[in-house]
């Protein structure tokens, strides 16, 4: 399966977007439980649906704070690797900061913005002096009202696997 094609073409067709969440959900088993869709796919964009339901819910009926954590590194760390070649560079997620805003009580999105200037600063021109870097991807979730549940700031170490010291 050619996941880039996929993932090209699911940026304008919505049976790509079902094809690509169907082989996520294969890639990435553990979040399968949570039905994580992507909703909205763009060059440097990515919008994820956390489905108000069961599986998602804390014990008085209200999106789980660990749901709303998982997608947020869900949503980082999947657009990062769709802009870096997961064969130069490797990705490791060094801290999950969460601030929970308000009570989530029906569907609700992630998302996640950056820019090829972003990248270049924070990433590629870095790493031509420095062995690894950390960069920091905010990711606001707002239910389906507009309502700011929750701002996951995910912190990802990207190092060239030139550089990586363990053997893979």
């Amino acid at each position: 399966m050619d996941t880039d094609k996929i993932l090209q073409k699911a940026k304008s067709s919505s049976f790509y977007r079902w094809v690509l969440n169907l082989a996520l959900d294969r890639m990435v088993p553990f979040n399968k439980p949570h039905g994580f869709r992507v909703v909205e796919i763009g060059d440097y964009r990515l919008k994820i649906l956390l489905p108000y339901r069961r599986k998602n819910l804390n014990h008085i009926r209200g999106l789980h704070a660990c749901a709303m954590a998982t997608v947020s590194e869900f949503t980082t760390g999947f657009l990062l690797i769709s802009k870096l070649d997961p064969k130069k560079y490797r990705l490791i997620m060094q801290r999950l900061e969460m601030d929970y805003h308000y009570q989530g009580k029906m569907d609700a999105h992630a998302e996640f913005v950056i820019s090829s200037d972003w990248l270049e600063a924070n990433i590629f021109g870095p790493l031509k002096t420095k062995e690894s870097v950390v960069v920091n991807c905010q990711v606001p979730i707002h239910d389906v009202k507009g309502n700011h549940l929750s701002t996951g700031n995910v912190h990802w170490q990207i190092k060239d696997w030139s550089k990586v010291k363990t053997k893979t």
